[in-house]
């Protein structure tokens, strides 16, 4: 097993951070990691926006639910799908953005949005450092995209704390490879998978070391995926001019 291998698959999210800082060297080394990933056509459709201001990480804690390891860690991430850039390129070249109306916009943004964390948790996890991806972002998204001074077609996606880790946290289990990775055709018979992993989860959830409850992976996708989790994302898509968002008409 190389070492690439190795910190991806040592993998756990740290939701506690030293004061020690992230130094310039490592941030830098994690954006050219990023800079190099792939993305669709080149077009490069994410921005990171670094938050090191202890009032400013404060606030948006706040904004992201009160949780405490946003404001504890020396850096935070916020990803953004991005097409700004996109919509100069076109003032530039006289040509028309058909970002609004095409659905596959949001798809790709997000999608170039989920690689580029992705390569940036390996290269700061392969300098030793923690992280935690945090959905939270978009719970109150348009008081965001005014303090992060974000223009039009960009929304923010996902954060990323970033810090020396003051923990040594458990792994979650993850699902049998079975039920992520199929050959040549999709197998549906899943349900036994998924009581098999939801043994194990229990168990996990009632031994680890810190925060130990009762529950089962299905009951907790299925109880978070039965409502939506967070309020006015369509009109914050409406508002930044992206695919998703309902038009006037339709509110």
């Amino acid at each position: 097993m190389n070492e690439a291998i190795k910190t991806l698959r040592n993998h756990r999210s740290i939701r506690s951070y030293k004061s020690q800082d992230v130094s310039n060297k490592q941030l830098d080394e994690i954006i050219k990691s990023v800079q190099a990933s792939p993305n669709w056509i080149n077009g490069q459709q994410y921005t990171i926006i670094a938050v090191k201001d202890t009032e400013r990480k404060k606030k948006i804690a706040e904004l992201c639910g009160n949780q405490k390891h946003i404001e504890e860690a020396p850096v935070f991430f916020v990803f953004c799908a991005d097409f700004y850039r996109t919509m100069l390129a076109s003032e530039m070249e006289g040509t028309s953005l058909n970002v609004k109306d095409d659905i596959d916009s949001l798809i790709v943004g997000t999608t170039d949005v989920g690689i580029a964390l992705g390569t940036a948790v390996v290269a700061a996890e392969s300098m030793g450092l923690g992280t935690v991806a945090i959905g939270g972002i978009r719970r109150q998204a348009k008081e965001v995209i005014e303090m992060l001074n974000l223009p039009e077609y960009v929304v923010p996606i996902s954060g990323l704390c970033i810090g020396h880790p003051n923990e040594d946290v458990d792994q979650k289990p993850r699902l049998p490879k079975e039920a992520i990775y199929h050959l040549e055709y999709y197998d549906q018979d899943l349900k036994p998978i998924l009581e098999a992993y939801n043994h194990t989860y229990r168990q996990y959830l009632q031994e680890r070391t810190s925060n130990n409850r009762v529950g089962t992976w299905t009951e907790f996708v299925a109880t978070f995926f039965s409502r939506p989790y967070y309020v006015g994302i369509d009109e914050m898509l409406n508002e930044q001019n992206f695919p998703g968002g309902k038009k006037s008409s339709e509110r």
